[in-house]
């Protein structure tokens, strides 16, 4: 058994239960109806793993992002766990990634630094291992190196402008209890080093690329999480194989995440776990690292098809998105035909229940408003350039703009509540990100990783597609 007796899983507060037995929820969207014999395993929202047939339920519903572990067990022994810090030069960012560490085995990969000796001498003040390379491999090399020294059952990646406690990284493990899992992440959100941070170090704090939301999640792609950043993971050392792919310059955490997941293996991600990036601390370093992100999506699609889609949509969603955005006198009885067509194809998919009519709006209604928000992504982040071009001579194209700069603002609110809106802020973001998978497009001679894809009629085992 892959989940041991005692394991215990509890069904996702943002699952709806439906005349008991019906679960509707998950990452991707899907309804699941429990048999009697489920029903029976379920005692208050929990299943606790008794017996083959436990253990399948309690593995399909995590897998589907139906329930989550629950994490009552010890984390590994920290003398299992060996952290491996790649770096090149910034010893003052090393010493800070290093102090909160101790107790742990920690092996620095000097990737080729223009000062070695003070690398080595932050290394060693803190008791780490340090290895160093003759030529600069790159981060993904660098990893690999630091992989191979390993001789732990774990080991943790950790850049050198992480601070993550020692601690963060044992809780991490205890998913570890689930057989299954080979990586998992915390949440890694931003933090400013400087003493006066400027308006691109807050916006940073508040919107990092990194930071992938408070929902935990099992990884795949079409999840409410697709990837991982390699800036902190904690992983089994012989479970990912010959690590990270040395040739990729950026996306090689992504690359990893999802062969992984082709090989079978379960990736998660935690946000009750946090690690902390430190900002970039210009102007030209904090768009280059944007423009970087966005080079990397035609290797990724060279790589891994359609996996990376800018965004996911069925034809009849897309139309009635782009319908009610450019807001003309046609838009409303076109949207109102999507949304019937969306309405009763859910309604033919879902199982047999009293309240079946009213869950199939409630998802479709759900599904809309997701490819709005995706419509908006593409026109403001992905396609600026097509979006730029095309506005001053499309009256169409000006109002779908208009209406996505809108939808930015509803996004940013709930993306991150509390927050202050920066305008600016988001659109050299986009801008950058944009001009970056325009450029790996180019390059690449592929435009794959511009273009959105339909999702499968079933997102996964008795899974309903939220896009109608």
């Amino acid at each position: 058994m892959r989940l041991p007796i005692g394991f215990r899983v509890r069904i996702r507060a943002d699952v709806r239960r439906i005349d008991r037995r019906l679960l509707v929820g998950g990452s991707p969207l899907r309804a699941v109806r429990l048999t009697d014999a489920a029903l029976a395993r379920l005692d208050d929202g929990e299943i606790t793993v008794v017996d083959a047939a436990t253990e399948a339920l309690a593995a399909r519903l995590v897998d589907g992002n139906l329930a989550d572990p629950v994490l009552s067990g010890a984390a590994v022994d920290p003398a299992g766990l060996t952290v491996v810090i790649p770096v090149r030069d910034r010893p003052d960012q090393l010493d800070r990634a290093l102090a909160p560490l101790a107790g742990l085995h920690c092996v620095v990969v000097d990737d080729d630094s223009h000062d070695p000796d003070a690398v080595e001498k932050v290394a060693r003040s803190h008791g780490a291992r340090i290895i160093r390379l003759p030529e600069n491999l790159g981060p993904a090399g660098a990893r690999n190196a630091g992989l191979r020294a390993v001789r732990t059952p774990y080991v943790a990646f950790v850049d050198s402008d992480v601070t993550v406690e020692a601690s963060t990284l044992l809780a991490l493990s205890r998913h570890f209890a689930d057989g299954r899992v080979a990586l998992v992440a915390p949440l890694v959100r931003s933090r400013a080093r400087s003493r006066k941070p400027r308006w691109f170090e807050r916006f940073d704090e508040d919107d990092s690329s990194l930071a992938l939301g408070t929902r935990a999640c099992v990884v795949r792609p079409g999840a409410a999480v697709g990837w991982l950043p390699s800036a902190c993971l904690v992983g089994r050392a012989d479970r990912l194989g010959t690590g990270f792919e040395e040739a990729m310059r950026v996306g090689e955490d992504v690359d990893l995440v999802w062969r992984l997941v082709e090989a079978g293996e379960v990736v998660r991600y935690d946000p009750d776990q946090v690690a902390w990036h430190d900002t970039r601390t210009t102007i030209r370093g904090w768009l280059g690292r944007k423009y970087l992100y966005g080079t990397g999506g035609a290797d990724l699609a060279v790589r891994h098809g359609r996996k990376g889609a800018p965004a996911v949509m069925t034809v009849s969603m897309a139309a009635t998105a782009a319908a009610l955005m450019v807001h003309r006198r046609w838009s409303l009885p076109i949207a109102t035909a999507g949304i019937a067509y969306g309405t009763l194809s859910l309604r033919r998919r879902l199982p047999e229940t009293p309240e079946r009519d009213r869950l199939a709006v409630q998802l479709c209604a759900q599904g809309l408003g997701w490819t709005v928000r995706q419509e908006a992504a593409l026109l403001l982040r992905h396609w600026w350039p097509l979006t730029v071009l095309l506005a001053p001579h499309s009256a169409l194209v000006r109002r779908a703009l208009a209406a996505s700069l809108l939808v930015d603002v509803v996004v940013a609110q709930v993306d991150n509540p509390g927050t202050r809106y920066r305008p600016l802020a988001r659109r050299l973001d986009d801008m950058a990100y944009g001009a970056g998978l325009w450029a790996g497009a180019v390059r690449a001679r592929s435009i794959t990783c511009l273009l959105p894809r339909r999702p499968g009629r079933r997102t996964g085992q008795g899974g309903t597609s939220p896009n109608g």
